[in-house]
């Protein structure tokens, strides 16, 4: 038996092949769960379709998570097909370009409201919808990132999209919890996506990570995956609100160095 026999697993931010969104979906399906997909617009349709059909997977929806009449539809193809969702995982986010890098102090307001709208007030929207179709409890996750908690260079409006991803993942944790409903956010470390790679000097990032962070590795989207499968199984059951990091401990050094700058140490 898997972890995840019986349930319905709904999955927003499926991009390719080296999305964190599929290694979670891979990992779910393999323990079990009936996978549906939603994905952001025609242009993905392409590389998602043949995803979907590799699993055997023949819910894939497209949807515009800054529309409320698209996140309906969904969530009531949902409805009517299956009656219920028993996990939800959010993994959406976009900036626009000129909004990563540079200066800070020069985000723009159009920029700040369509990365807070894609990447975090989604969430809320997403959660609200499948509240109705969790009556037995259920587990809402979405993906966020350490520069949510310190600065990371040229992260900038994306950083403070996570910050609010993480402060939603708490208060719809308090609000959904007498239902039984879990809602968690991960983590994750430095990982080749396409998304990733929109951050200026991701590569740098990357390198840095690896010689630095504790256990001196980067994480994959199967480490992503694993972490995800435990929050949408029972055995999270009383995991709720936290943040969780997959980020080979990153995120507990108070300075960063290098084997080269322990050697100047001594």
């Amino acid at each position: 038996m898997g972890l995840m026999d019986g349930k319905i697993a709904l999955i927003f931010g499926v991009a390719n092949k080296n999305s964190i969104a599929w290694g979670i979906t891979k990992k779910l399906h393999e323990e079990g769960a009936t996978i549906l997909l939603s994905y952001a617009g025609e242009i993905m349709k392409k590389r998602v379709i043949p995803l979907a059909q590799e699993i055997g997977c023949d819910f894939v929806e497209s949807c515009d998570v800054t529309s409320d009449a698209e996140m309906d539809a969904v969530f009531e193809k949902v409805q009517a097909r299956y009656g219920r969702l028993d996990t939800l995982v959010h993994s959406v986010a976009f900036a626009n370009r000129e909004d990563l890098g540079g200066r800070f102090v020069d985000i723009s307001r159009d920029g700040f409201k369509l990365a807070l709208d894609i990447s975090a007030y989604s969430l809320i929207s997403m959660a609200k919808r499948a509240e109705p179709l969790m009556s037995d409890g259920g587990s809402i996750m979405s993906l966020t990132y350490y520069a949510a908690e310190k600065v990371m260079p040229k992260y900038h409006v994306m950083a403070v999209a996570k910050a609010a991803l993480e402060t939603i993942t708490r208060y719809l944790a308090n609000d959904l919890g007498p239902k039984g409903i879990r809602v968690n956010t991960i983590s994750a470390g430095p990982i080749k996506t396409l998304a990733a790679a929109g951050v200026p000097g991701i590569r740098t990032m990357l390198k840095y990570s690896e010689k630095t962070a504790p256990l001196r590795r980067l994480v994959s989207q199967e480490d992503v995956g694993d972490t995800a499968l435990y929050l949408a199984s029972d055995l999270s059951r009383n995991v709720t609100g936290e943040t969780l990091h997959v980020d080979a401990g990153f995120n507990i050094l108070g300075i960063t160095l290098t084997e080269e700058d322990l050697a100047e140490l001594g």
